[in-house]
């Protein structure tokens, strides 16, 4: 089946064909690292994730690239707002270079948590800031780039496109409607490539160049470091939604300016806001979901992980509790069913026509945009089937697994974790009964709701309060 992906420049689903038979090259827009990555950003990389192992199970060698924005500076799409990773090492008592470390490894536990592959190649802006300048000077070379203020800013007037990825009408854009105004521009779209007059004062991050000691600006990061690996002219770029209006904008127009090809990119994919009751998710709230804290709730990484596979990559996906519950315990009815074929059978070395045609309608939903709500709705009508044998079923379901990353292939070690979890789960019902005599209805109450949020009922009978699986 051919792989079909919409195309956030066309705005169509468009065949994927790839620069070079066989290999895609595909860059993701990675974390900044002052704090942890909330539940939203996270949706974005599960969705980059289908995407690899959509890829791979196509036939294609993908290299992955993502960056690590780990200079502090870069923390908005405009070249305005505070130095985030200054902020929180100061609030924290440690240098920025361990606030960086930190958060980036917080990062990444959480990428493993959620059975997210590691990209091929991770890149940290500090150690590419010399690819940086090395673009700059090309763009000045060309006549791109101006100076004024005493820091090099991107003219869009230099260009005959900007805007293209955005559909932007420049002549109705207003000066200061996006960004704060810098009275150094000659033209309020343009933005800044390198700083050496910074607004903030004893700067640490900085770095000696041909016009001075300072820092890069927030866009050029991407363009040096995905160039550096996959070269001037690759197949993906993704991220998330909110980086097409300014972020992926100038990369492109700096890129395409500074490489002389155009397309930069071949196909551009986003994907969509993670919602809550107050709109999208965002640490600039200060009200935000991290992974950890879902955890310390109950839920397996993985239950979150479901629960964004019920979302198409492109719509926006309302997050709740209630939510995460159903998908909670549609994976662990998925876990169960999966651990009993596991004891009674072994995989099918060899699937019957009516099987493969359950696969092959799961692989048309997946190939087909990332379809993953209709592929998930194949698997379960598979598993539903009572024509189909146990030992087909199990080969069917862990071949998908492939794509959909519930980690199916390890649920005996799950089966483990449940088992543990159990015994969780009486130590707390002894306990709610503790606190139902001490007459503490409020912590009776708390670990009762935290018992549903685990899956179970807690029913009362004659012979005391018992589980139940919801």
């Amino acid at each position: 089946m051919t792989v079909r992906l919409y195309n956030t420049m066309s705005r169509t689903v468009e065949d994927f064909k790839p620069i070079r038979e066989g290999e895609v090259g595909m860059y993701c827009c990675g974390p900044t690292v002052y704090n942890y990555a909330h539940i939203g950003n996270l949706r974005t990389y599960v969705f980059e994730d289908l995407l690899h192992r959509t890829l791979v199970k196509a036939g294609y060698h993908v290299k992955h690239v993502m960056n690590i924005t780990d200079v502090g500076h870069l923390t908005g799409d405009g070249d305005d707002g505070e130095d985030k990773l200054a902020k929180s090492a100061r609030e924290n008592g440690r240098s920025v270079w361990d606030i960086a470390a930190f958060y980036t490894d917080a990062f990444f536990r959480d990428e493993e948590a959620l059975d997210i592959i590691r990209p091929d190649i991770v890149c940290r802006a500090t150690d590419h800031i010399q690819a940086m300048i090395d673009i700059i000077r090309r763009l000045e070379e060309k006549g791109h780039t101006y100076i004024s203020g005493g820091n090099v800013y991107f003219s869009i007037d230099t260009i005959d496109d900007y805007g293209k990825l955005a559909r932007l009408n420049l002549d109705d854009l207003k000066e200061g409607a996006r960004i704060e105004v810098d009275s150094n521009k000659r033209n309020p779209k343009d933005f800044v490539l390198w700083f050496t007059n910074s607004k903030f004062k004893d700067q640490v991050m900085v770095w000696p160049s041909p016009w001075g000691t300072g820092y890069p600006g927030w866009h050029i990061e991407c363009s040096a470091m995905s160039s550096e690996y996959l070269g001037d002219h690759f197949d993906i770029h993704c991220g998330g939604i909110d980086a097409i209006p300014v972020h992926h904008t100038n990369e492109i127009a700096q890129s395409e300016a500074a490489f002389g090809v155009k397309p930069w990119v071949d196909y551009w994919c986003h994907g969509e806001f993670l919602l809550n009751d107050k709109g999208k998710m965002s640490k600039s709230s200060g009200e935000f979901l991290t992974l950890s804290v879902l955890v310390d709730k109950g839920y397996d990484p993985l239950d979150y992980r479901y629960f964004c596979l019920t979302g198409h990559y492109r719509s926006q996906l309302k997050f709740s509790f209630e939510s995460l519950d159903q998908a909670r315990s549609a994976r662990q009815t998925l876990v169960r069913k999966i651990a009993q074929y596991r004891k009674e059978c072994t995989p099918a070395a060899v699937l019957d026509g009516k099987t493969r045609g359950y696969l092959d309608s799961f692989y048309e939903a997946m190939f087909n945009d990332l379809k993953a709500p209709q592929a998930l709705g194949v698997l379960w009508s598979m598993l539903r089937d009572p024509s189909l044998a146990d030992d087909q079923k199990l080969a069917a379901v862990l071949d998908m697994d492939s794509i959909l990353g519930l980690s199916l292939d390890r649920v005996e070690a799950v089966q483990d974790e449940v088992a543990v979890a159990d015994s969780e789960a009486l130590e707390l019902l002894a306990r709610r009964s503790e606190a139902k005599k001490a007459k503490d209805w409020a912590q009776a109450d708390e670990i009762r709701d935290r018992l549903s949020r685990m899956g179970y009922k807690v029913v009362d009978t004659p012979s005391g309060p018992q589980l139940e699986r919801l």
